[in-house]
């Protein structure tokens, strides 16, 4: 059992100290104070330096000179705060910069540490001072606030789709391989959340901290991950640490009229660290003149002098499983040949199980769809899905074939290997259903067979 194994871990003595960042903006008053208790008591007083409260600027009465107050006689909690909204990234570097630990955590400020969640992390940087480290995170309902721990098997690794929206993946199988398959042992992920990690604060020096021009909020833990692993890095995951999280219903942030944040912030990471590979998220997008997104030449001449790796680097070594548009066997508008209709599948992240409808092909939805070279038909996060019964789905894409296996052959049918059926409408093209392979015009549907255009990753010029 897990955390059993993690028990039986006996760290060293003499692990760095740390300083714990907790960036807050009108935070609720119980969950503030619920997330620093915790931090002070579930970490080891020896190696606990100090609890920095960033303040971004609230403006809610109790998190003035009542959170002054409060904390006066706790000489580890320290406050500093902003005199105008500047947002995540510089709410934690206002924090980095009085810093004194080795090492340094951020935190949200609706959290709840565990027993012993420091320990494994700290060990790990203790080792290895460019080792990131971000602890399991468990979930704190939002309603209840109960804590639900997971276990060994609820195990994620982060992500990104071509949008540039984090989502968790479960755990590759040469990652798996090269653990062992044991499951206490800390594993490697191409991304992270961002809300909660650990990094030496030498280290996060070194690498050039946060991209200080990004504003409010999004893309910051994108952007960090690529530099981590393409600047000589390497980020994990610790399954004996555990760090509970709510996860709001909605972004407590105020946005600035018609500036779109998460997108300037998207722009910058991929001017400076996604190359050629830039062109599939603008075209994810629909944008084909960019917004302005402030100067980026510090950090291109940052990625210089650290002599980072390219991004074709990072997808071949960090992350071979995601998916390259250019790479695709077909791709673009899935249309039925007897009637107007094209495939739609609704699949953001998390809205998984829902139902392939027919649309018609000269609408404004967005209806193309992509063949991977591993046989599935993708859009966005989702892959078509057929289990054998009634109904064709999207559902997330787990890359072990099975029920999400297709292929697009000579004849134009969409044939599914694992049930040997094809993709049929029926003939008032209402409905889809599966049905033994005949070849008739209601299997026969019009697909581009040419990748779409863009780079594929050239293994063979690769280290």
């Amino acid at each position: 059992m897990l955390i059993s194994r993690c028990k039986l871990i006996k760290y060293p003595e003499d692990l760095p100290d740390v300083s714990v960042i907790v960036t807050f903006h009108n935070e609720a008053w119980s969950v503030l104070l619920r997330s620093v208790h915790s931090i002070i008591n579930k970490t080891p007083k020896h190696l606990l330096r100090e609890v920095i409260l960033a303040d971004d600027c609230s403006d809610m009465p109790h998190l003035g000179e009542p959170l002054e107050k409060y904390f006066v006689d706790y000489q580890k909690v320290k406050i500093v705060r902003a005199t105008s909204r500047e947002g995540l990234v510089r709410a934690r570097l206002r924090g980095y910069r009085v810093a004194t630990g080795a090492v340094l955590v951020f935190l949200d400020s609706h959290i709840e540490c565990t027993e012993g969640w420091i320990e494994p992390m700290l060990d790990r940087i203790s080792r290895n001072w460019t080792t990131v480290v971000t602890p399991c995170i468990d979930v704190i309902d939002d309603d209840t606030f109960g804590f639900r721990f997971q276990g060994a098997k609820d195990m994620f690794a982060g992500g990104f789709d071509w949008k540039m929206v984090f989502i968790w993946h479960s755990l590759p199988e040469n990652e798996q391989k090269r653990r062992n398959y044991e499951d206490h042992l800390p594993y490697r992920s191409p991304t992270m959340a961002g809300g909660l990690f650990a990094i030496s604060r030498a280290y996060f020096t070194y690498i050039g901290t946060y991209d200080d021009g990004m504003d409010i909020w999004g893309g910051e833990n994108l952007e960090i991950s690529f530099r981590i692993w393409m600047c000589g890095g390497t980020l994990e995951t610790t399954p004996c640490s555990h760090v509970g999280h709510i996860f709001r219903k909605r972004s407590p942030y105020k946005w600035r009229k018609n500036v779109d944040v998460v997108r300037r912030n998207n722009i910058r990471l991929c001017e400076v660290w996604l190359d050629e590979y830039k062109q599939y998220y603008y075209d994810k997008i629909g944008i084909q003149t960019l917004p302005e997104y402030g100067n980026i030449t510090s950090r291109i001449e940052l990625r210089k002098k650290l002599k980072c790796k390219s991004f074709e680097w990072f997808l071949k070594n960090v992350y071979p499983e995601m998916w390259v548009p250019g790479e695709s066997l077909a791709y673009g508008q899935i249309a039925a040949k007897t009637q107007p209709y094209c495939l739609m599948g609704d699949c953001g992240y998390g809205q998984t199980g829902k139902p392939i409808s027919l649309v018609n092909c000269s609408s404004g939805h967005n209806k193309v769809m992509y063949l991977t070279m591993a046989k599935e038909i993708k859009r966005d996060n989702g892959c078509v899905d057929y289990s054998g019964k009634p109904g064709i789905q999207m559902e997330s894409c787990h890359q072990r074939r099975g029920n999400q296996e297709w292929e697009y052959r000579e004849d134009n049918t969409l044939y599914h290997v694992f049930s040997q059926k094809c993709l049929e409408i029926s003939q008032d093209g209402q409905t889809l259903f599966m049905n033994t392979c005949l070849g008739t015009d209601y299997q026969i549907w019009l697909w581009n067979r040419n990748g779409p255009p863009g780079p594929t990753r050239n293994w063979n010029s690769l280290d």
